[in-house]
């Protein structure tokens, strides 16, 4: 009986085929530890994976570059996805990778970058479209864990800093399928609900935990919310796509807290000092007005007609009394000077002299009769006394010679 006699370009032929018929080996993906790394000045990467087990050889043509994000390097932890060819003419087998993604974390943080790269080109981490976060609010959302450590410090901080703001809290989850979702609906309820600011966050863990939020979803239900939202994942040194994208960051949920919750006890105080200073600077005010109106008043009535009419009154008195003084002591003068003419007078007043005794006499004519030698014998003469008068008749004429 005669034997089968293949060539070895026939058997190499034969498993190839057989390779390209398994529909697993045309899309397979393998993990392991990238070694014997070599760039070919072609653009074809050629290097080994291997494992604690075996090694197997695999190859990235130029033309598939595209689908390696990252500097492939020796030790570099990765999962090859392609197919499982076999190359007739060595006889071997090997890993013909389309893409080439880092294991596990490695692989997150470079998703991370790459939307984070491409959000920052859309403009959503951009300063002017930040919201402001009111200064005074009354009542805060909080999209958490309702079990959780980060919603008992933000609860503590909250009812310590102002026990009168309302806290609302959505519970959501934060880890694990329907995360992302979950924080989305969270955000769009107390968005609706109209809370003045909202708080999304959890406590800190590995990049796995926080990835739902650093889903594309997520920043953008974040960037549309019309009411300011401040970012509050995992840790101070743990940062997500969330942080980029919210109003404001806090390294931690307690921080959240502080941020988003005004100290009422500080507060109040700083309004009774501000009460304090605006009562002593009105004080002050009210006393320099008075001041100055005391100064208006001076200068007014150093100024005011009323004042020089005042002045001229006086002055008007005073010559008046002067004046009055002065005619008081002519006509004293003149009363004394008249007393003085009048006693002269008096004496030399006929009504005196005939009072004493004395007589008037005169002739028919009227004349006063003063000289003897004036009459003649026979003249009648009229003698005028005090009290009448006499008629007489000359019968005899003396002269003094």
């Amino acid at each position: 009986m005669m034997k089968n006699v293949y060539s070895v370009g026939q058997v190499n032929t034969y498993i190839k085929n057989m390779f390209a018929q398994d529909f697993m080996m045309q899309r397979i993906s393998v993990k392991g530890e990238v070694s014997n790394c070599k760039y070919h000045s072609s653009g074809h990467i050629y290097f080994t994976l291997k494992d604690a087990v075996g090694t197997i050889g695999a190859i990235m043509f130029a033309g598939n570059r595209r689908g390696l994000a990252f500097p492939m390097k020796e030790g570099d932890k990765v999962i090859v996805t392609g197919s499982i060819e076999v190359y007739e003419r060595d006889g071997k087998y090997q890993l013909y990778a389309r893409e080439i993604a880092l294991d596990g974390a490695g692989n997150l943080y470079l998703k991370f970058e790459a939307l984070k790269r491409e959000l920052e080109e859309m403009g959503m981490f951009a300063p002017e479209y930040k919201k402001p976060i009111p200064k005074y609010i009354r009542r805060l959302g909080i999209v958490t864990a309702p079990t959780g450590a980060a919603v008992q410090d933000i609860r503590n901080i909250a009812r310590r800093r102002n026990p009168y703001v309302q806290l609302i809290l959505y519970p959501a989850l934060v880890q694990g399928d329907g995360a992302a979702n979950s924080i989305i609906n969270g955000i769009h309820a107390l968005d609706a609900l109209g809370v003045d600011v909202i708080v999304v966050g959890r406590g800190g863990g590995s990049i796995e935990d926080l990835w739902a939020f650093n889903e594309e979803e997520v920043a953008r239900a974040i960037f549309e919310c019309e009411t300011p939202v401040i970012s509050a994942v995992g840790h101070e040194t743990d940062t997500t796509i969330a942080d980029y994208v919210a109003d404001m960051r806090a390294p931690t949920p307690s921080a959240a807290a502080e941020l988003a919750v005004f100290d009422y006890q500080a507060a109040l105080e700083r309004q009774q000092r501000l009460q304090t200073q605006m009562e002593r600077c009105l004080r002050q005010r009210a006393q320099n007005a008075y001041l100055r109106l005391r100064e208006y008043q001076t200068r007014l009535r150093y100024l005011s007609p009323e004042l020089k009419l005042r002045e001229r009154r006086k002055l008007a008195a005073d010559l008046e009394e002067k004046l009055s003084g002065r005619m008081e002591q002519i006509l004293k003068g003149k009363r004394h000077e008249l007393a003085l003419l009048s006693g002269r007078l008096e004496g030399m007043s006929p009504v005196k002299k005939l009072s004493q005794g004395f007589s008037y006499v005169a002739d028919e004519s009227g004349h006063a009769v003063t000289d003897a030698s004036a009459v003649s014998v026979g003249q009648q003469l009229t003698v005028h006394l005090l009290k009448g008068r006499l008629q007489a008749e000359v019968t005899e004429v003396e002269t003094d010679e």
